[in-house]
């Protein structure tokens, strides 16, 4: 990451240099002669990749050793005096070095080295300022990429951690109906555990990705009703209608199963005469309505709905996939209605 990092840093002194080399050759196209111009132009090479590199020790190393509030500082300061003397003394001095050397074409033969410095000092102020401008916009970008960065993995890490309660309290609760078929001496009890092991093994091989097919999340849905079914007479009522669009448009694993298991758990088993379950899905242009009602025991009082584990994983998970969605649950005589409305297309 580290390494990630210092090679865009010097991609953006590199990028830099460049744009304050051609923003100063338009300049001076205006104020010169064909000739003089292109030997000026050649001539800002030399310092604007001494100005360049001088720039990444003093805003990537000299300014990085100030601390806030200002205490102990004089470390600082003093390498920043030296860094000034370099933007001043030392660019005429790298000025006349290439001079010497004849690759520097001296357009100002008598102008002596001292009376240089200012003169070539000014050149540097604007690519300190323009330098300081474009660092400021760098660091604002990378702190936004870095907050959505953090934002991404504290959404990962919130799913995944409600994904890993989920998961145990889906399997608690199935394997607490095989034990009472096995407690019963029930012969449906191993019929029950090999269904237990299909919906295992799909969990654990095909869920592990951040979506699945839709027609893949009724599958599952199907065999745990079917699991569940085991514990029931035929008295228990079991309706599923679906109405799919695209059964392969991706949709999170494991989203709509805690509606069907709360119908169960505490709808139908709680019911002592006509228990039902109705499961209504229909995805259709991007939007998703899944409604499923059960059996409860009718009370003359009225109670309000609390919600179990599931549901409150539930809502949490869908706010943290979609922007646009609705779960609401309510009571009515003796049926427990749920129902979940998604914007597929919204998500976060």
């Amino acid at each position: 990451m580290k390494k990630v990092t210092n090679s865009k840093l010097i991609k953006l002194y590199l990028y830099t240099g460049l744009g304050y080399w051609i923003l100063y050759s338009i300049g001076e196209s205006f104020g010169y002669d064909s000739a003089t111009i292109v030997r000026r132009i050649i001539n800002s090479i030399f310092l604007i990749s001494y100005l360049t590199v001088l720039n990444y020790i003093l805003f990537e190393k000299i300014l990085r050793l100030f601390k806030w509030p200002c205490k102990n500082n004089q470390r600082a300061f003093f390498f920043l005096f030296i860094a000034i003397l370099f933007y001043t003394f030392g660019l005429a001095g790298w000025r006349q070095l290439w001079i010497e050397f004849g690759a520097y074409k001296n357009l100002a033969p008598n102008l002596s080295f001292l009376k240089g410095v200012p003169i070539h000092s000014q050149f540097g102020v604007p690519y300190i300022i323009l330098f300081a401008i474009v660092r400021n916009i760098y660091n604002t970008i990378r702190l936004r990429e870095k907050y959505n960065q953090l934002r991404i993995e504290k959404k990962e890490a919130e799913l995944n951690y409600l994904k890993s309660q989920t998961n145990p309290h889906f399997l608690f609760n199935t394997l607490n109906n095989i034990y009472s078929l096995a407690r019963d001496k029930n012969d449906l009890a191993p019929e029950s555990i090999l269904r237990l092991s299909k919906i295992l093994r799909f969990m654990l091989y095909e869920t592990g990705g951040a979506s699945i097919a839709i027609d893949d999340e009724v599958k599952i849905i199907t065999d745990y009703i079917a699991l569940e079914k085991l514990r029931y007479d035929d008295s228990l009522l079991i309706t599923q209608n679906t109405d799919i669009e695209n059964p392969k448009h991706p949709l999170p694993p494991l989203l709509l199963i805690p509606l069907v298991e709360n119908a169960f758990k505490h709808g139908v088993s709680e019911t002592r005469s006509r228990p039902f379950v109705d499961i209504n899905l229909i995805v259709k242009q991007q939007q998703l309505l899944f409604i499923v009602r059960n059996s409860i025991e009718e009370t003359t009082a009225t109670q309000e709905v609390k919600e179990n584990i599931g549901l409150s994983n539930l809502r949490k998970q869908l706010e943290l996939l979609y922007k646009e969605y609705d779960l609401s649950v309510g009571k009515e005589n003796a049926t427990f209605t749920s129902t979940l409305r998604i914007n597929l297309t919204s998500n976060v």
